[in-house]
């Protein structure tokens, strides 16, 4: 369901983002994918929201909703027609008049090692300084090489990469993601693996917000025709089982946790990690289950619970703090 430009005369979508550099470059691919797509014409309208301007931890933050909550009441007031959202940061419960309308195909979900002299992890010195403001980083981190200092950080990914370059520190962690849609990817001196090393629930995913009412307009609207352009099935299927496992842990973004779903023809293979926060102890399932198109969200979600449920029956409520 695509509208033409002919068919939107004078249609111009209004896309809420947050002002930083990496919020503004996804933001941008996804309006200049609408406008390649359907031929209607986008404008971007940054806000801040308070997890840009605070300088502490995202832990102490509580994470979830930290860089959402502006956006969202932006567009509850009218003030843009869509918001695009790291879906990693979205809280895993519906904003009430709100939906998520699309969620695009994903970028590359690893973590990556961004060190000096081109370092990998195990090649890092006894006693190294490396960077993250991740819970779930820490430890996954401490587990791998315990011998390292930890050091809690803040600021985009130019400042991140900066405390390396001015060796202040040997390394810091980032998403792949977000290095690539910054075109900051030759800072990577590793990438970590999905199996071994587990990432944020939904991380490289983006997720288009819009007003419910929007959303359930019976008429071809230029809203509708963007949505459509833009989602990706598969994503969407992988990224609601992955967060259904956060719902059911009643865990917040920050908690030390991390999950990676693929879905190959009909079947989605879901994996999820939970880690106490010193690193030595973790518990993990993975489960798979068949999809069918018609009832993919409803399968995604029930593959979540049930991995979620194995976690909890192993102990993992008793090794880390899930909210």
């Amino acid at each position: 369901m695509t509208l033409s430009p002919a068919e939107t005369p004078g249609a111009v979508l209004r896309i809420g983002t947050r002002g930083s550099a990496l919020a503004l470059a996804q933001t941008g691919d996804v309006a200049r994918a609408i406008t390649e797509a359907t031929g209607i014409e986008t404008v971007l309208i940054p806000v801040t929201t308070h997890g840009d301007v605070t300088r502490a931890s995202l832990a102490s933050l509580g994470g979830t909703g930290v860089f959402a909550s502006a956006l969202r009441d932006f567009l509850l007031a009218g003030e843009c027609d869509l918001v695009v959202h790291s879906m990693k940061d979205l809280p895993t419960a519906a904003a009430p008049g709100l939906a998520i309308g699309a969620v695009p195909v994903r970028a590359d979900a690893r973590d990556a090692l961004c060190a000096r002299d081109g370092l990998t992890l195990a090649e890092l010195p006894e006693g190294a300084r490396v960077g993250t403001g991740s819970p779930r980083r820490i430890a996954q981190l401490r587990r791998r090489r315990p011998d390292l200092e930890i050091v809690d950080i803040r600021g985009n990914i130019d400042t991140r990469l900066g405390f390396v370059t001015s060796g202040e520190m040997d390394a810091v962690v980032l998403a792949v993601a977000g290095l690539e849609r910054l075109g900051r990817e030759a800072a990577i001196t590793e990438r970590f693996e999905l199996d071994a090393w587990p990432p944020a629930p939904a991380q490289g995913a983006l997720a288009i917000e819009v007003r419910a009412a929007d959303l359930a307009a019976a008429e071809s609207t230029p809203i509708r025709a963007a949505l459509a352009a833009l989602e990706h099935a598969a994503t969407r299927a992988e990224a609601d089982a992955e967060r259904a496992v956060l719902a059911r842990l009643e865990a917040g973004c920050a908690a030390p946790i991390g999950a990676h779903a693929v879905l190959t023809e009909a079947t989605l293979a879901l994996h999820a990690a939970v880690y106490a926060p010193t690193g030595a102890e973790l518990r993990e399932q993975t489960r798979s289950a068949r999809v069918s198109a018609g009832a993919a969200a409803d399968a995604a979600r029930g593959l979540g619970i049930e991995l979620a449920d194995a976690l909890l029956a192993d102990g993992a409520a008793t090794i880390a703090p899930l909210n």
